[in-house]
């Protein structure tokens, strides 16, 4: 499968909602997310310096993610913060895939 396809195939995973099983889900599609960067950026020096931002978005979205598991959060605070958290990293995968390309930009 193309990075393209499996960046594709992830964005097709993110939950929409707030659940329990889907803050699980989420924080496995962002390692996953991650492991592809890693894939990107051993590509060459282009990639390798321009890749940085995208794992900066996946650290944001964990982040945010991680607030909606708040036990003192209100219901609508933990759905506002899933919610943000899955629109970083749908954002970010998005801006990679354009970003990506067919993968052979170099210096």
């Amino acid at each position: 499968m193309s990075i393209s396809n499996k960046i594709t195939a992830l964005y097709d995973r993110i939950p929409r909602r707030h659940t329990t099983d889907n803050v699980k889900d989420i924080y496995g599609i962002i390692e996953e997310y991650e492991d592809i960067l890693i894939e990107i950026e051993s590509i060459n020096s282009f990639y390798e310096q321009n890749i940085g931002t995208y794992f900066d978005a996946a650290t944001t979205a964990k982040a945010a993610i991680k607030k909606s598991t708040d036990n003192k959060a209100s219901k609508k605070n933990k759905d506002s913060f899933f919610d943000e958290g899955s629109g970083i990293l749908k954002e970010s995968m998005q801006e990679l895939l354009e970003f990506f390309g067919d993968g052979k930009r170099d210096l």
